[in-house]
């Protein structure tokens, strides 16, 4: 995953800064725009790991500041809840135009009430994903009641929201007062998901409720057990990405690229490691995750490269053995390997020189499922020391190594 700074203007002529987080390989399956909580920014720690969880998983994602937060033009205290939703809409139009119309719509808190809104206006989204977002405005209007009168009589008022100071304009509230959520939730006419912790603090449980009984099918709803309101946990938040990953997927259809990629055969992987050990792979599409163990420094979240060329084996002989029992008609059930990789010392191995030369060992011990005779497994054992993988390991291979110019943002 890497990610581009990019701008837009919005309906008002301001710029607004925003985000693009990419797959490894630059072949997104699908875009997915996403819109952060009430008074956040793009850059918050739970939207940013949710966006890169979905880029992990080959979805490219949007993010960007509304007006007048983080990194955007414009005054905060001008701005309204429908004004959020039409800087939603410019961000959609200018991926359009620039980018691929988004198919997925994200929205945090407050920017999922927005994104459910804005919805019906964006023809390309096939699915709305929501997070701990309210069932309607009133609950903001609550949030800031304490201040409600001095913004009626004044026009405006100093509101303090998470420990920081916005100033509110009555214009606001009014904006707020006449929006109706239930209308856009029953209209919505999308695949719907919507996930709420029931220990949310800000936004209570009973709203994930109200929104999931006002949408129609096909509409989920996942708890996020121990979760808080901004996903401060990490482990929190690239679930909740990962998740609208393999749900969206049943909705936002097959691109054509990754078809004919698939038909082509190519032999495409991209790796990419940044921080730690934790590494994205991309293979033909495939998202994969490669790390090493704590005890070195990593952080466990996928195999080894070791345990990686021990699987490719091992699925290589099982593959083989699949398809030559078929081709046989052979009655072969299943096949089931295990296999163990380690490096042993080898004083006598040919082609190995030196005290202490160690060449790598893998052990596979291949369990074969189904009526099969003698004869059949001992033809199958011999074949499964001819898949290409085990060639390929055995055989001198050719590596050519090439520096290629730096991504530039």
């Amino acid at each position: 995953m890497h990610t581009k700074k990019i701008s837009f203007e919005n309906s008002e002529g301001h710029k607004l800064a925003a985000l693009v987080d990419l797959p490894v390989d630059d072949r997104p399956i699908a875009y997915a725009l996403f819109a952060h909580c009430f008074t956040c920014s793009k850059n918050y720690k739970g939207v940013a790991r949710v966006s890169r969880a979905l880029a992990a998983e080959g979805v490219a994602v949007l993010r960007f500041d509304f007006t007048g937060l983080g990194e955007s033009e414009g005054d905060f205290a001008d701005t309204t809840f429908s004004s959020n939703v039409e800087d939603l809409l410019a961000a959609a139009d200018f991926m359009e135009r620039e980018l691929e119309a988004p198919k997925i719509l994200i929205g945090h808190s407050l920017g999922g009430a927005a994104v459910l809104q804005a919805a019906g206006r964006i023809p390309s989204a096939k699915a709305v994903a929501t997070i701990a977002a309210p069932s309607s405005t009133d609950h903001l209007v609550g949030m800031i009641r304490s201040s409600s009168s001095e913004i009626e009589t004044a026009g405006e008022a100093e509101v303090s929201i998470a420990g920081r100071p916005f100033r509110i304009r009555k214009e606001f509230l009014d904006d707020l007062s006449a929006v109706t959520m239930h209308d856009a939730i029953a209209g919505l006419g999308r695949a719907l998901l919507v996930f709420h912790s029931p220990l949310d603090r800000t936004v209570g449980i009973d709203h994930a409720e109200a929104i999931y009984e006002a949408a129609r099918q096909p509409k989920s709803m996942i708890a996020l057990d121990e979760a808080d309101h901004l996903l401060s946990n990490p482990d929190d938040a690239r679930y909740v990405g990962s998740m609208i990953a393999g749900w969206a997927r049943r909705y936002i259809g097959t691109p054509q690229e990754e078809i004919k990629m698939a038909q082509r055969g190519e032999n495409r992987v991209v790796v990419r490691t940044e921080d730690g050990y934790r590494t994205e792979i991309l293979a033909n599409g495939h998202p994969l995750i490669a790390d090493e163990p704590l005890r070195i420094g990593g952080t466990n979240a996928g195999p080894t490269p070791y345990e990686l060329l021990a699987s490719a084996l091992g699925a290589c002989t099982s593959i083989t053995l699949r398809m030559y029992a078929d081709r046989k008609e052979w009655p072969l059930d299943a096949v089931e390997i295990r296999l163990k990789h380690e490096k042993i010392h080898c004083e006598d191995c040919e082609g190995v020189e030196g005290p202490g030369a160690r060449i790598d060992h893998f052990t596979r011990e291949i369990s074969l499922e189904g009526a099969l005779d003698d004869g059949q497994r001992d033809r199958l054992l011999r074949i499964a020391d001819r898949c290409p993988v085990h060639r390929t390991i055995e055989r001198p291979a050719r590596i050519d190594t090439s520096l290629v110019p730096t991504k530039l943002d």
